[in-house]
């Protein structure tokens, strides 16, 4: 039920291969008025911030202690970018999202009341459970999730003037209800498919995009209602794929939202089927 120093070390030393988060600080202070340290800081592949806490005694209550600091954080948003931009530059700290402000919780094992205590905690909260093996081996196993429910509804907005605002100006959100009937339908039909291949798989609704994830993204999607297109991205070893102009594009030196260098185009329930094999490509290999 315990950890120790020299794992959260080597945890924070390889933070982006674990868990997809990139490493901004350890024992970060919270000044005299909380008397805290937060054990590490980081921001994870969604530019949201992430507070990752360690359970070091049996008695410890991590939930509620990184809870505390969740809110600390949150308060304290312009001392959090500085110290984004700082360490990976102004363009990352420019991009931050707070809709999805994370906390995870790594121990040896949680109790039932843990895990039952997340669940009608309406925040972003990950427990995994770390067990090491024989030859160095370390797993991290993702015991429990839950996931905020987002209280800023999209205003209703007109379709005319939507339609007329370029894709990128327009949230996720909205993009999706400016979709016609075809695409909505195959939006609903790859999520329902992408979310039936494990329990494990969180669907995060981002700023400009969609994230699906275990414990990293495997999936993103964006929606254009100009292109009456659904576009997702996908993890996948690019030289071995045979790209198909106008479905599949490699897009590993092409900037776009959310994470994946396969492009994958969606206009129809035959387009959703031929991306199913890279999907689950990209899902086996994160």
């Amino acid at each position: 039920m315990t950890i120790e120093k020299t794992l959260q070390i080597m945890i924070e030393n390889n933070l982006d291969t674990f868990l997809g988060i990139k490493f901004l600080g350890s024992e970060y202070p919270t000044g005299p008025k909380h008397g805290g340290r937060i054990d590490t800081l980081g921001i994870d592949e969604n530019n949201s911030p992430v507070i990752i806490e360690y359970k070091r005694a049996t008695n410890e209550n991590v939930i509620n202690q990184g809870l505390f600091y969740l809110e600390w954080l949150l308060d304290h948003k312009a001392e959090f970018k500085m110290l984004v931009m700082e360490k990976y530059g102004k363009a990352i700290a420019n991009e931050m999202d707070w809709t999805n402000p994370r906390l995870v919780c790594i121990a040896g094992g949680f109790t039932k009341y843990d895990e039952h205590a997340v669940q009608l905690i309406d925040r972003n909260i990950e427990l995994y459970r770390y067990k090491h093996y024989e030859d160095n081996y370390l797993l991290l196993d993702l015991v429990n999730t839950t996931t905020a429910q987002n209280n800023q509804a999209t205003a209703p907005v007109s379709s005319i003037n939507m339609i007329r605002t370029a894709n990128y100006q327009n949230t996720f959100e909205d993009n999706l209800t400016l979709i016609d009937e075809n695409l909505s339908n195959i939006f609903e039909s790859l999520h329902d498919y992408i979310m039936a291949l494990s329990d494990e798989i969180q669907f995060k609704k981002l700023k400009f995009y969609g994230a699906f994830k275990r414990i990293k993204n495997f999936v993103c999607v964006e929606a254009f209602p100009r292109k009456q297109a659904i576009i997702i991205y996908v993890k996948g070893d690019s030289s071995k794929i045979e790209f198909e102009k106008g479905f599949s594009r490699d897009v590993t030196n092409i900037g776009h939202y959310g994470t994946g260098n396969v492009a994958l185009t969606l206009r129809s329930e035959e387009d959703l089927e031929k991306a199913k094999p890279f999907i689950n490509e990209s899902f086996e290999n994160n």
